[in-house]
């Protein structure tokens, strides 16, 4: 059942809040600007009329990602979708995790309409579906509300991740569960080295192309740093094959991930582009011409505080020592 207003709705919301000082009454960027972020929302915009439903890499994150509910005793009757692979994650979650009411929020508002398009063809898993149109860095929901949030391939666009993730885990009830996909530092190495070659050739510097991401040995310290307990961190590489070097941007076009960098050259020069694709073919194509394509997916898993769960020991509370354990199992002192 489709609800995009009503007391539902209206039950979660209240006035944005963010990590970020001097908000003002206004919703203002964070500090650091890396990424714009409101050509973020129209790159968004425009994939969400590329958007392939068919897609194999966004399909398999959303799986791999959601599979972690079923490792999990508990249900989750209310949940929060975060922008980035929402579509798939919404097929997903259908008849998973116990999930009776679900909010879909995007910065994008065509992104968000396609999901409430789409939502016809899933009406019948019982899932109540609300659609909402925000900002991860600004999240618009009331604290203590959700049961779950989960945030698929869009987290690693946001100025202030480890911002973003504490209005995630304020959102959520005591032993209420986060789940997240990242894009690594890995992701796309082929074309940055394709990319750093030709910039050096033929214009004698290197320019950002590509956006920073956070590697995986970051990850664990996001989640403690947002205060998340019993974090849980693990990495997927895939590879893709295209055709071309062309092929490979119009999927990420489709995905919504090129360049927003704030400090990006707006125009790349044609014979510069020509120069990449050839130093990517001539570098990384396989026997049958294609060319491949590395994507590191970084999942994280996450609990908003509560009294039942497990806690560590004290320090010195320990009643047996190693060297008895040792002594024990026959183990030898090195």
């Amino acid at each position: 059942m489709n609800r995009p207003a009503g007391n539902l709705l209206r039950s979660f919301l209240r006035r944005s809040f963010s990590t970020a000082e001097n908000i003002d009454g206004n919703l203002q960027s964070s500090k650091v600007q890396i990424f714009d972020r409101d050509l973020k929302r129209k790159q968004r915009d425009r994939a969400a009329w590329l958007l392939n439903r068919k897609d194999s890499l966004v399909n398999t994150v959303a799986d791999n990602l959601v599979d972690r509910l079923e490792d999990v005793k508990k249900t989750f009757p209310s949940a929060l979708c975060l922008g980035g692979s929402l579509e798939a994650i919404r097929r997903s979650v259908s008849g998973r995790g116990g999930i009776e009411k679900l909010i879909m929020m995007d910065s994008s508002y065509d992104m968000v309409k396609l999901c409430k398009d789409a939502e016809k063809d899933l009406s019948s898993d019982g899932i109540e579906t609300s659609f909402l149109v925000g900002d991860e860095e600004f999240l618009p929901i009331k604290e203590s509300s959700v049961d779950l949030v989960i945030s698929c391939l869009g987290l690693h666009w946001t100025n202030d991740l480890p911002g973003a993730m504490i209005q995630s885990r304020l959102a959520l009830k005591p032993d209420g569960l986060f789940l997240a996909a990242i894009f690594g530092g890995e992701t796309l190495k082929e074309l940055r080295i394709a990319c750093t070659i030709a910039h050096m050739e033929r214009e004698g510097g290197v320019s950002p192309r590509i956006s920073p991401l956070a590697q995986v040995r970051d990850a664990g310290n996001l989640l403690t740093r947002a205060g998340f307990t019993l974090p849980g961190v693990d990495v997927d590489e895939y590879q893709v094959r295209y055709n071309s070097a062309l092929e490979l941007i119009e999927h990420l076009r489709a995905m919504g991930e090129t360049n927003a960098l704030v400090n990006r050259i707006k125009f790349l020069k044609r014979d510069t582009a020509l120069a990449t694709a050839a130093v990517y073919e001539s570098m990384f194509a396989a026997e049958d011409g294609t060319i491949p394509a590395t994507f590191q997916v970084i999942y994280m898993t996450g609990w908003r505080e509560h009294e039942s769960q497990q806690k560590a020991k004290r320090r010195g509370s320990a009643t047996v020592s190693f060297k008895d354990i040792q002594k024990e199992f026959g183990g030898q002192t090195p």
